[in-house]
């Protein structure tokens, strides 16, 4: 069975960290752009690529790279405290509420540019092979709560490991430890009308490397994942 993925793109217009973050130049090309083509490649329907804004400059700039832009987020919804869940959810009614058809929902966030279709691709086929409420992309964790993660003892003051007994001297023979990269969401809709995505107990990881999963939210994200790119664009 072939899938029918609703891609949504959230960007509000508020961005305190780099202002105007989701419509600043990378690399030529707003930053914006980088999820609209992911989104578009593979011959999806357009219809099917929802931009979830409140803001008419970055409707225009997302028009500009070739994406029709009808739908608006509520501005209840373009604050610091809502949600990715709302915002999930009412996308997902406009899209039913004018008759446009799928059955799982990608969710691409704008500040992982360096992502490539292929992550998306490997998600939904992940998603399409077992019964889940979600994929998500990952990368391996810098910091490992069994080898080189610690807490401080409540009681004492002192320094603690994380998970185990301490007794690990090779992060080799530590667990394998994941952290969300923000790339790639492929979530199960009725799953999330159910549930909040951190309460989904049935989630898939998809492996990214390391020097794809730089999420952006400080000018230091921004000139790693610059400087990534441009290496990667002369190879």
């Amino acid at each position: 069975m072939t899938l029918k993925p609703l891609y949504i793109i959230p960007a509000r217009g508020g961005s305190k960290g780099i202002p105007r973050k989701n419509i600043k130049p990378f690399l030529g090309k707003p930053l914006i752009a980088y999820s609209i083509e992911v989104a578009l490649e593979g011959g999806t329907d357009p219809e099917r690529v929802i931009l979830s804004t409140d803001d008419d400059e970055i409707a225009a700039v997302a028009e500009g790279c070739g994406l029709s832009v009808p739908y608006r987020r509520p501005a209840a919804l373009a604050t610091d405290a809502a949600g990715s869940r709302e915002v999930i959810l009412d996308a997902m009614d406009w899209a039913e509420e004018k008759g446009i058809d799928f059955d799982v929902v990608v969710l691409l966030q704008p500040t992982s540019p360096l992502r490539c279709r292929d992550d998306v691709d490997r998600a939904l086929a992940l998603y399409q092979s077992r019964e889940v409420d979600m994929v998500v992309s990952v990368t391996a964790a810098a910091c490992n709560p069994y080898y080189d993660c610690f807490e401080t003892d409540s009681s004492t003051g002192m320094l603690k490991v994380s998970k185990g007994d301490g007794l690990l001297t090779r992060r080799q023979d530590a667990p394998k430890a994941w952290q969300y990269n923000g790339a790639v969401y492929v979530i199960n809709p009725q799953s999330i009308r159910e549930m909040s995505l951190g309460l989904m107990p049935r989630r898939l990881p998809v492996e990214m490397p390391r020097e794809r999963s730089v999420d952006i939210d400080t000018q230091l994200d921004w000139t790693i994942a610059e400087l990534i790119a441009s290496q990667q664009s002369h190879r």
